[in-house]
This record gives C-alpha cells, sequence and structure tokens, in this order.
C-alpha cells in the first residue's frame, strides 16, 4: 500500500461549518440521538440524496434481551436490497488511515470504531474526560494536515491536530498495542432505484420483519423485571444509572420513534391506513421519555413500586401496532394481487 499524505473526500461539497443535518435528527423529536452506528446512517443516506427512513422496518424486530433492548441497527442486507449497497468488513493489517485513504481514492467510506475522547462533537459528555468505543464514517481525510471530517452522532464534524494525533495512536511507541479497530467499507453503486422501487422493497422488508418480530411483548418482558432491576442499579454509582438507562428506555424509545418515522414515510407515499399504527410507534417513544424521567428520581428517592405500571401504555401500544400492521399489510397485499 503507497503512502498517501495528500486530501480526498467521499463527499467533496460536505463542510461541517454549513452541514445541515437530516429533519430525524431534529433538536424537537424525544430522541434526536439514537446510536452510534444508525446515526451514521440516516445522515449517509440523506448525503446520497436517499430517503433513510425507508430503511427503518427493521424496528419492529427490538425485543427485551434480558438485560437490555436490542441495539438496532440497519440491516446489511437490507442496504443491499433497497439502494444497491455493500458494506463489507475491512480487514486492517497496515496502519488504519493508510487503509481509509486507500478507500476515500475509490470514492467509499469506511465505518471505523473510534474513540469518542478525541472526537469533539462529544463535547460535553467524554471528549477529553473518558475514553469509549463508537463509531464514525470518515468522509474527508487529509494526513498531511492532521484534519479529518467524519459523520458521528448528529451531523458531520472535523477534528485535527492532536485530536488527528490521538485518534489514529500517532504517538504510539514501539511497544504499544497496535490500533486495530472494527473496520467496515461502503461500496457505493453506480446508480440507485427509483423512488417507486425503494418504496416497493420497503414495504416486502416491512412485511418480512413482521414476521421476525417477538413473539411476545417485549415491554410487557421488561415491565416485569424493570422495578428489579432499577432497584440494583440504584445501589451502584449514580454513573451507571446513565448506562442504564441509554440500553433500555433509550433504545425503546428511540426504535420506535424511528418506525414511526417509517410508518410515516410509507403514509407519504400513499401506504393508506397507517395513521393509528404511527400514533402506537409514537405512544412507545413518548413513554419511555417519560418513565426515562421517572426513573431518575426512582433512583435518588429508591421508590421503585411506580416504574411497571408507568411503562404499561406502552405495553398496550405494542400490542395495538403489530395487530393493525399485520392488518393494513395483509390488504395491501391482497389489493396488490
Amino acid at each position: 500500500m503507497t503512502e498517501d499524505t495528500g486530501a480526498g473526500a467521499v463527499f467533496p461539497g460536505l463542510d461541517p461549518a454549513d452541514y445541515l443535518r437530516h429533519p430525524l435528527h431534529a433538536m424537537t423529536r424525544d430522541w434526536p440521538e439514537t446510536n452510534c452506528y444508525l446515526d451514521i446512517w440516516i445522515e449517509v443516506l440523506a448525503a446520497l440524496g436517499l430517503p433513510p427512513e425507508a430503511a427503518l422496518g427493521f424496528a419492529i424486530t427490538q425485543d427485551f434481551e434480558g438485560d437490555q433492548f436490542t441495539f438496532f441497527k440497519v440491516p446489511l442486507e437490507d442496504l443491499e436490497s433497497l439502494f444497491g449497497i455493500k458494506v463489507t468488513e475491512l480487514a486492517i493489517y497496515d496502519r488504519v488511515e493508510r487503509h481509509v485513504a486507500e478507500q476515500i481514492r475509490r470514492g467509499r467510506l469506511t465505518l471505523v470504531e473510534m474513540d469518542s475522547f478525541y472526537l469533539p462533537d462529544t463535547q460535553g459528555t467524554s471528549y477529553r474526560k473518558e475514553h469509549g468505543k463508537t463509531t464514525v464514517a470518515v468522509n474527508r481525510l487529509d494526513v498531511q494536515n492532521r484534519t479529518m471530517d467524519y459523520f458521528h452522532n448528529l451531523g458531520l464534524h472535523r477534528l485535527e491536530a492532536e485530536d488527528f494525533d490521538g485518534i489514529f495512536h500517532m504517538n504510539a511507541g514501539p511497544d504499544d498495542a497496535p490500533f486495530l479497530p472494527y473496520t467496515e467499507f461502503v461500496k457505493l453503486p453506480a446508480g440507485y432505484p427509483s423512488n417507486e422501487q425503494i418504496l416497493a422493497g420497503a414495504t416486502d422488508l416491512l412485511r418480512r420483519h413482521m414476521k421476525r418480530r417477538p413473539e411476545a411483548n417485549p415491554i410487557a418482558a421488561f415491565a416485569r423485571v424493570f422495578p428489579d432491576q432499577v432497584a440494583a442499579v440504584a445501589e451502584r454509582p449514580f454513573g451507571f444509572f446513565h448506562l442504564y438507562a441509554f440500553n433500555t428506555l433509550r433504545q425503546l424509545g428511540a426504535n420506535f420513534e424511528l418506525f414511526a418515522s417509517h410508518l410515516e414515510w410509507l403514509s407519504g407515499n400513499g401506504h393508506a391506513g397507517l395513521d393509528a399504527a404511527i400514533e402506537d410507534a409514537r405512544a412507545i417513544s413518548a413513554t419511555a421519555k417519560v418513565v426515562q424521567f421517572q426513573l431518575a428520581r426512582a433512583v435518588m428517592r429508591k421508590k421503585f413500586d411506580k416504574l411497571a405500571p408507568a411503562l404499561q401504555p406502552a405495553v398496550e401500544a405494542w400490542d395495538r401496532l403489530v395487530e393493525r400492521l399485520d392488518k393494513s399489510l395483509a390488504q395491501t397485499k391482497s389489493r396488490a394481487a
């Protein structure tokens, strides 16, 4: 692999200084940030001129895993079937920045697990405070001038100088462990399907994901263990509360807010009869947000008896949601036949 100290970008017209985030990341939403991996795809698909809402049908498959809700990620096979986008693991055998530069030369994004300690967009949380694993998509890389533009969380950002050195382990000594992050690269097609083709593909995927949904109500399963889990959380250092809330209520709420946006997109593109289902998905999101505030109070006061009943609106909304979608999709299939 040849050394590359020049600059390159997958989307050369994008600049963090005037970048406009996608409406799915609007601050008026219940959950403006979802998780690092899906947030990237929201912005990348929008940068490609594609509707990220079309790829969110998988959200109905979220389950309660006993200690957390499923960390929702857009399935790579969905990206390929909807848009022709192929995502593959990139083997790291040289310096990471050399691999990234090579893929940028080929017009490909790389998704790299990096240390949030050096990411300026995490100012106020982990930036220069604590080390944590997160995924970014590198749009622009200039090794010589030590700058990188990257998709992460709510949009497109830039890091430089000491942060660049830190993120790529430039000052590592010969005895330090090598920087070998999990990395994927994105192969973009020569052209993209029409909106009509995307709509048909998204509808087919939603039918498929509905068949893969949990057999039993996952929110009801969570409600049964929620008070005891919170009682245990209350005995831990307060910082643990944020980890627990992120992996339970935040994952649940953000997942179903995005699912509501998926259904809204289908409805806006001619799929009739989804209004009630949209409201059910929104109700799950809103309930999770309210209960997250109640969770903080419960931990502080060590009173947990009201937590399970507070989830009941979301439990009932999930049952209504899947019933209504089953009927709607059956009717749509019958009309198409």
